[in-house]
């Protein structure tokens, strides 16, 4: 029983989330009260409050579900020989994370984060961006250097993780305004390569 019920307070906890991630794309963060993803849960606010302390709360447990850690992007790539290249390892990862952004939930909630979510009380969407931009740039470099440490690179590590996370970031925050209007993984994937490649000791 104590299995069933942790399993169903799983379930809504998640309805929840999804619920919210619905309207907040629809209406705004700021615009979109909790007695409003409680009723588009078909709960009641009760619910909400069992599970999250506030909507700030609610916002970063969305946020949490679409984290790409690069090392965990680096793991799940198959085949361990395909990593022990740091500058494929980089290439790969970016790659896969990509691919991810392209999945439906993916896509809204890091629209949400960018467009649809103003600065308010204990929500700063600013400051969320910025810890994601910083968690990738330290990874792009530690990866980076060990490149350099296996001389494959023919810039300095730095160089190559600000160039690298300046072209996600560009191409990242283009495809957010029009989606529908490319694949952001086939633009990134001869974008990455040719970048890579204008590092690459040849």
């Amino acid at each position: 029983m104590a299995r069933r019920t942790k399993a169903e307070a799983a379930a809504t906890r998640e309805a929840l989330i999804d619920a919210a991630e619905e309207m907040f794309m629809a209406h705004g963060v700021a615009r979109t009260t909790l007695e409003q993803i409680a009723r588009h849960a078909g709960m009641t606010r009760g619910a909400v409050y069992w599970h999250f302390k506030n909507k700030a709360d609610l916002f970063r447990a969305m946020l949490e579900r679409v984290r790409m850690p690069f090392d965990e992007l680096v793991q799940e790539i198959d085949d361990p020989a395909l990593t022990e290249s740091p500058l494929n390892a980089i290439r790969l990862a970016c790659l896969k994370g990509l691919a991810r952004l392209e999945q439906p939930r993916y896509t809204r909630v890091h629209s949400i984060l960018l467009y649809r979510c103003e600065f308010f009380s204990d929500i700063d969407p600013i400051t969320m961006q910025e810890e994601i931009a910083c968690d990738i740039h330290e990874a792009l470099l530690r990866y980076f250097a060990l490149a350099a440490d296996q001389q494959e690179l023919s810039v300095a590590p730095e160089v190559a993780a600000d160039l690298m996370n300046t072209c996600l970031s560009g191409l990242f925050h283009d495809w957010l305004r029009k989606p529908d209007a490319y694949s952001i993984l086939s633009r990134g994937e001869t974008l990455i390569s040719h970048l890579i490649g204008l590092m690459t000791h040849r």
